[in-house]
């Protein structure tokens, strides 16, 4: 059977060399009893080719089974495929054969076998060994003679480091792997395929065929189509049923196709389960509003610093305020020590005169008398301005100043009457 049966037979579209490689390969290994890994993108196409592998395979009579584990709650995924014993778990109202009996003889398709438990791992395991499984709830051991195809669109090697997936299991199952290529990676199937899909809808919905004119096709060929064939099928039927005119532009396309320049942005992404640590939330947020407040202030400093003789007495101020450090005890924490006003005061007379002596205008740097004042690093103090703050910008609304301080407005509430904030 050539190539182009396979495919009309089994609905592929396409003449990537990529994927026709891949239908070759499966059809070279769908004589023997091997297992075959499949790899590929969520939407390529994976489910066709465990199809192929079965229907021209000796065991094209037995049954086929395609099971989604991804789809199976971890509590039943044991009972799904090796089945169970009555009474051998609440619900258990009789015994039940699994996928792995019920496909005796036939071929199992495991779509997404990466997505399966640890302990179910190791049970697929010994299948794949000797043949061999037990039902849950049972201490008798059965056999299966039964082919196994399994897919996946994860990365595996990843899974493997993370210990989310069994290497052993990988390698059992990667007899033969075939590789399913992305849409991207096929762009001259593009086009061919959104006309048999429009021409499908067209049929379906009993209206004119949508047409692309040439700079719709070259928009479409260089889309990324990270949904692959799956997210060409949905735009090509979204398009049929909502665009009255069926000559399709680049201006009708875009609507329908996700910018990828702002889909490539960053994006803050607060997780929901992390609510728990809210109050740490608004440590950080006090903790860089002062770090912003500092990096302001070098900014400001490395200003005044570019004049030679305003740079000379803030050094020598800095130095002096070193030497008293280091001689007295009681400052040995510069957390702990505050300069005398009036050695502020003195630098500040000595940067105002070394400004009019470089300028010859007194107004060139207005500075103005200040008053040293000693701020709280309490982070309770923080805490408490950062609360007023938000309540007095949201006049009083607290739900609206939660939101603003990163809270949830139950722990607002508590802080207020923690703090008797009025």
């Amino acid at each position: 059977m050539d190539k182009q049966t396979i495919k009309q037979r089994f609905g592929i579209i396409g003449s990537s060399p990529l994927l026709d490689r891949a239908i070759e390969i499966a059809v070279q290994v769908a004589p023997t009893d091997l297992t075959v890994f499949i790899t590929g993108e969520s939407g390529s196409g994976k489910e066709s080719f465990p199809k192929i592998i079965h229907q021209l395979g000796a065991r094209k009579h037995g049954n086929y089974i395609a099971v989604n584990c991804g789809a199976i709650p971890e509590g039943t995924i044991d009972s799904e495929l090796f089945g169970h014993e009555k009474g051998s778990f609440t619900g258990a109202t009789d015994t039940r054969k699994g996928y792995f009996e019920v496909a005796d003889g036939g071929t199992i398709f495991l779509d997404e076998v990466a997505e399966l438990p640890l302990s179910t791992q190791v049970r697929l395991l010994r299948v794949l060994e000797n043949g061999e499984y037990m039902r849950v709830g049972s201490s008798k051991v059965f056999k299966t003679d039964v082919r196994v195809v399994a897919a996946t669109n994860v990365n595996v090697s990843k899974a493997i480091e993370e210990g989310k997936f069994r290497e052993d299991l990988y390698y059992r199952l990667n007899t033969v792997p075939i590789k399913v290529p992305s849409l991207r990676e096929r762009k001259e199937d593009i086009v061919l395929l959104f006309r048999k899909f429009a021409a499908d809808f067209a049929d379906k919905y009993r209206m004119p065929t949508l047409q692309l004119n040439e700079e719709s096709r070259q928009m479409i060929m260089n889309y990324s189509w990270k949904g692959n064939v799956r997210q060409l099928k949905n735009v090509t039927e979204q398009i049929s049923i909502i665009e009255k005119d069926r000559l399709i532009t680049t201006d009708i396309l875009a609507k329908y196709l996700l910018d990828e320049r702002k889909s490539k942005l960053p994006v803050l992404y607060r997780d929901q389960k992390d609510s728990h640590l809210s109050e740490r939330d608004l440590l950080y947020k006090v903790l860089f509003e002062m770090r912003q407040d500092v990096t302001d202030l070098k900014k400001l400093v490395r200003e005044i610093m570019k004049d030679e003789k305003v740079g000379s007495v803030l050094r020598n101020a800095n130095a002096q305020i070193v030497h008293d450090i280091d001689n007295d005890p009681d400052l040995a924490n510069p957390m702990d020590s505050i300069t005398p006003s009036h050695t502020y005061q003195a630098v500040e007379t000595e940067v105002q005169n070394a400004y009019v002596s470089n300028t010859g205008e007194y107004d060139a740097v207005p500075i103005q008398e200040s008053e040293v004042v000693e701020e709280s690093l309490s982070l309770q103090d923080k805490e408490i301005e950062l609360i007023k703050r938000a309540l007095k910008k949201h006049n009083g609304k607290r739900k609206i100043a939660a939101q603003e301080l990163g809270i949830s407005e139950r722990t607002l509430y508590r802080k207020i009457k923690e703090h008797k904030i009025s």
